[in-house]
């Protein structure tokens, strides 16, 4: 079973950048799509990104196209999220998840881990 584990949040200034990673420490990671999910402060969870099980797709919120960028490694059953020019609105809890691509956007089927604060001062 795919367990995830997410690290590399941090304090940043707006138009830093934070590598985000998440790692199985279960079994499977090849053969699940990947997602990031975050909460913003006082906000419902939302999609951010995804990448299919061979890196052949990936998929963006409107709101981090161009600037994030997620990607895997299936020999290390870790995912990433590159985050560059980050703004005071990604402030946010992130997570990552496993489940179905549904169009461009992930419908997760993992359970929520603890996730990795992300804060970007202004």
């Amino acid at each position: 079973q795919v367990k995830l584990v997410e690290s590399g949040g941090g304090l940043v200034q707006t138009g830093g950048s934070l590598r985000l990673s998440c790692a199985d420490s279960g079994r499977g990671f090849s053969n699940v799509v990947v997602g990031w999910f975050r909460r913003p402060p006082g906000k419902e969870r939302e999609f951010v990104a995804s990448i299919t099980y061979n890196s052949d797709a990936t998929y963006y919120a409107n709101s981090v196209k161009g600037r994030f960028t997620i990607s895997r490694d299936n020999r290390k059953n870790t995912g990433y999220l590159q985050m560059n020019n980050l703004l005071t609105d990604d402030t946010a809890v992130y997570y990552c998840n496993y489940g179905l691509q549904t169009g461009t956007t992930l419908v997760p089927v993992g359970a929520w881990g603890q996730g990795t604060q992300v804060t970007v001062s202004s």
